[in-house]
């Protein structure tokens, strides 16, 4: 039994450091306590990156000055990551079993690894978002959170600086390798289902195992084709979900989870009664 966390946060507690994402006392680890106290046998994933913190949209600190592409200023990958390291060991101190970066910065495991080992948290895992596109499939989940870039901002008006491009699988290669390298103990592709090649990819080349992440996007197109008719949702998702394992997934995030595991269960129940 796993879940894991996204924050809505208010736009009064955001800022371009994002301090806020390590809150002791803030809505994560306030979340990952209550989770803890009343279901003992739960694996709490948290989500490690500043985008849902950020008055900017971005997964890492603007720069102030217009030295990056068209103009707009960079991302702080080094000043970001220490931000990122203070909100793995504020949600490890809450009780969180993994944390997850999304945010895709140079050299964040091993710095999060480091301080997780550092301050005593050696079995909090890390689940790297290894291969992150910067994909059009996001959009949903981006306006739930309010953090798309902002464009009355001098930040980037996109996150392709530091996330993939669609059109190159072998940086996937290159990524694993490092995240590896880093200590990461499980590798993440997302989307899901636009990317079944680059999760076959990393399943052949790499001995950790590998999770999907089923996007927004994704599950709102399968809704809305439920929804005027055109597919039947069960079949369709039950299908979609054994692609990933097909693909060589080991893990599967998706908005489908409950309702997966219900339509699982009831077939299960179905063959042992018949």
């Amino acid at each position: 039994k796993n879940v894991i966390l996204f924050p809505k946060i208010p736009e009064e507690l955001k800022s371009n450091s994002a301090d806020e994402c390590y809150n002791p006392n803030g809505m994560i680890p306030d979340l990952i306590k209550m989770i803890k106290d009343e279901f003992k046998d739960v694996n709490v994933w948290t989500d490690i990156a500043l985008d849902p913190y950020s008055d900017q949209g971005h997964d890492g600190m603007v720069g102030s000055t217009p030295d990056g592409d068209d103009g707009a200023a960079k991302i702080l990958n080094d000043e970001t990551i220490e931000q990122l390291c203070r909100q793995a060991l504020c949600h490890a101190r809450a009780g969180a079993d993994v944390v997850a970066p999304s945010d895709m910065m140079d050299g964040r495991v091993i710095a999060i690894r480091n301080a997780l080992d550092a301050h005593g948290f050696t079995d909090v895992s890390i689940v790297s978002y290894t291969a992150k596109y910067a994909s059009a499939f996001y959009g949903p989940f981006r306006d739930a959170l309010d953090s798309a870039p902002r464009e009355s901002s001098m930040a980037p008006r996109n996150k392709k600086t530091y996330q993939m491009d669609p059109a190159n699988s072998r940086e996937a290669l290159i990524e694993t390798d490092l995240d590896v390298a880093e200590g990461a103990d499980m590798l993440m592709v997302k989307p899901g289902m636009p990317y079944l090649d680059i999760i076959r990819l990393l399943s052949d080349n790499c001995s950790l195992p590998i999770a999907a992440y089923h996007v927004s996007g994704e599950y709102a197109m399968m809704k809305a084709a439920v929804q005027n008719g055109w597919l039947d949702e069960k079949e369709a998702v039950l299908e979609t979900l054994l692609c990933f394992k097909r693909a060589g997934a080991s893990c599967i995030l998706t908005y489908y989870a409950k309702q997966a595991a219900m339509w699982m269960k009831e077939d299960n129940d179905k063959m042992y009664f018949e």
